[in-house]
């Protein structure tokens, strides 16, 4: 067991295309979490991370600030306490839309973050 502030972890560059998005992994296998790794992300106003998908279900919440769910053409307005689920290969990108950095939590399995290192929730493919 432990606990710290997630701000105790630094924050990663998602993608040099989208220097507006960042990661902070907060809860790993390093941690002994078996099961599921926790990531906080942060998207700056006017910025996104890319379209992707995965092959595994994503569950989102909207920590603080303003922002869209992007699906193709369709953008679905997020805000604060807002949840997010996503079936596995639903092509999704969060957008940072308010005057404040959009951040959210998002949960994915233990073999999908050691599949994707630099990337977990936000993974383009």
């Amino acid at each position: 067991m432990f606990i710290r502030h997630y701000t105790k972890v630094p924050g990663v560059k998602h993608q040099p295309t989208n220097p507006g998005v960042s990661l902070r992994t907060v809860i790993s296998t390093a941690d002994g979490a078996a099961n599921f790794v926790m990531r906080v992300a942060q998207v700056a106003p006017g910025s996104s991370s890319a379209l992707h998908r995965h092959d595994y279900e994503h569950e989102v919440f909207i920590l603080s600030g303003k922002g869209a769910l992007v699906q193709g053409k369709k953008r679905s307005p997020l805000k604060a306490g807002d949840v997010v689920y996503l079936a596995p290969n639903e092509e999704h990108a969060f957008a940072g839309t308010g005057e404040r950095p959009l951040r959210l939590i998002c949960c994915i399995p233990v073999c999908e973050a050691s599949a994707h290192e630099t990337g977990g929730c936000m993974v383009q493919g």
